[in-house]
């Protein structure tokens, strides 16, 4: 398959009745072109590769992250590029989508991000809980009382809220510091800093902004004069219960078995993209990914109340986090980065780097990274622009992924075959 990428990308259609991917080559949907870049000529596919309807994604992967792709995007490179027990790649993992979802394909996974947040919300989905052992375990947390915050958070919490929120988050310190948090407790953290704000009552605060971010104390206080409420009582345990049958709702035992087994070697780091010593020369098959886009985002302000929970220093992270003010700045970290994907990139393996267009369109990233992979040793075997009806959170960043109701997913495509 790999030796014949551009005969198969070029080659799909999509059975309408069985909506589904087949190969009709009499009737092929994909439009193929080719473009210079940086005196590469570099094939382009555009069309419908996967859509939201072709797999609906496992419902382990609804967890609220800012600028997260649906999971069909590593899914399509994952069963095309790799065989079971290949090692997958993420270097900005985000939410970790690639490699939760390759875990679910049965592959191996290495997850990378500066921000221990990603950590946190990817590694406890590897190993599912026995619901009857969560239920038990938050009674018990919860049966502790527990002193005031040391913050003023009534603007987004009921008292009685805020009392079990406190007695989450201590008693998930102590067994952090103690070096005694197992399983169970890594998924009550992975549940309640996902659940902390947002805009329902399937949240511990009062109505907010989305779950991917979270404003001032300030900020709060406006909102909640504007709408005129008050922070009612919400009951945590209900609440991670909830939360917890809804991302295992769809899950099969083959996949609960997937990614128990993937946990035993999976890596979860949280260093910068640019220095991964920890993963070994040659020994990933594929990477997909999406960068940051640019100075953007505000680490600080997005997370401070996550980063609260978990008793992170967010402006220290903060300071490590790649925030580029210019294409220029952004393009020499990215060259790094692919310096140390060709280091740990198996020959024979395969990159695929998921950009956006910038500022209203002018910007096209795939520009810059194609000569950035070239330069690295790679070989650039296409860019594949998926485009489709749907949404996609990386629309608040500013990032022009959404025009007309058409999403386009574009992403750069590289081969090391040395």
């Amino acid at each position: 398959m790999n030796s014949h990428i551009s005969e198969y990308l070029s080659s799909f259609a999509l059975d309408s009745d069985l909506n589904l991917f087949t190969h009709e080559s009499a009737t092929p949907k994909i439009q193929v072109h080719s473009a210079e870049i940086a005196g590469t000529t570099v094939a382009v596919y555009v069309g419908e590769f996967w859509t939201s309807k072709q797999r609906q994604s496992s419902s382990i992967h609804e967890v609220s992250y800012r600028a997260c792709f649906k999971a069909q995007l590593p899914r399509f490179f994952i069963e095309l590029l790799t065989r079971k027990n290949d090692t997958v790649y993420d270097p900005f993992s985000g939410r970790g989508t690639t490699v939760v979802e390759a875990a679910l394909l049965g592959r191996q996974t290495i997850a990378n991000d500066i921000s221990p947040l990603s950590r946190i919300l990817t590694e406890a989905r590897f190993t599912v809980p026995h619901i009857p052992d969560l239920a038990e375990r938050l009674t018990q947390i919860l049966a502790r009382k527990q002193a005031k915050p040391r913050i003023d958070l009534s603007m987004f919490y009921h008292p009685g809220t805020l009392a079990e929120i406190v007695s989450l988050r201590s008693y998930l310190q102590r067994r952090a510091k103690n070096a005694t948090e197992d399983t169970l407790d890594k998924w009550i953290r992975m549940i309640a800093t996902n659940r902390l704000t947002g805009h329902s009552k399937g949240f511990f605060s009062v109505y907010t902004l989305p779950p991917n971010q979270a404003v001032s104390a300030e900020s709060q206080t406006e909102i909640n004069k504007k709408l005129k409420q008050k922070p009612e009582y919400r009951n945590t345990r209900d609440i991670i219960l909830r939360k917890t049958k809804d991302l295992v709702r769809n899950l099969s035992q083959a996949q609960i078995g997937n990614l128990a087994s993937a946990a035993k070697k999976a890596q979860f780091l949280t260093t910068d993209a640019r220095e991964t010593k920890q993963i070994k020369t040659n020994s990933v098959q594929l990477t997909v990914t999406s960068p940051p886009f640019l100075d953007i985002v505000d680490y600080h302000q997005d997370n401070w109340l996550r980063c609260w929970f978990n008793s992170i220093n967010d402006k220290e992270i903060s300071k490590k986090i790649t925030m580029a003010k210019t294409v220029e700045t952004w393009s020499s970290v990215m060259g790094a980065v692919f310096d140390e994907l060709f280091r740990i990139t198996k020959p024979g393996g395969w990159v695929a780097f998921e950009v956006g267009e910038l500022r209203n369109g002018k910007v096209k990233l795939e520009e810059q990274v194609v000569p950035l992979g070239v330069k690295s040793g790679f070989q650039c075997e296409g860019i594949v622009i998926n485009s489709q009806k749907f949404t996609k959170t990386s629309n608040i960043w500013g990032v022009k992924n959404n025009e007309h109701g058409t999403n386009t997913n574009r992403i750069v495509l590289f081969l090391k075959n040395r």
